[in-house]
């Protein structure tokens, strides 16, 4: 998984398309690695095919599995949510909500009647101080 943008980084696309740009989210394989010229070819889901240099490998991460935050705006044909015992402002109706609408086909729950239940009438949400609107008005 692509962590952070890269408006830089070049790919190419089936032999006859290519441009710029890995942005945080992308996700892919790792398909080629090349010890002598120290880089690794990635080709993403959506079939760009692009080469990093070892030093670059900070931008890219392992994402066998992956948090309900990281995976917002994605779909996957399967989904298997954990839902394991924790603080309750961490278990909430929202984030139970968003975590069931990444599956496509299939979504596995694990967890306890007694969280799914707490999340599903967890509807707290925690009012967030930011200085946006203050930003906006200048």
């Amino acid at each position: 998984m692509q962590i952070k943008n890269n408006y830089d980084i070049y790919w190419i696309k089936n032999n006859n398309e290519d441009g710029t740009g890995i942005f945080n989210g992308e996700l892919g394989t790792i398909t080629k690695i090349n010890e002598e010229t120290k880089q690794i070819e990635v080709c993403f889901d959506d079939e760009k095919n692009a080469w990093y240099e070892f030093s670059e490998l900070d931008q890219i991460e392992h994402s066998y599995s992956i948090t309900i935050h990281k995976s917002q705006g994605s779909e996957f044909d399967v989904v298997i949510m954990c839902l394991p015992q924790a603080a309750p402002m961490l278990l909430t109706r929202n984030l139970l909500y968003t975590g069931i609408t990444r599956a496509k086909e299939l979504l596995i729950v694990l967890g306890t009647n007694n969280v799914i239940n707490f999340m599903i009438q967890n509807t707290e949400t925690k009012k967030r101080n930011t200085g946006l609107e203050s930003k906006m008005t200048k």
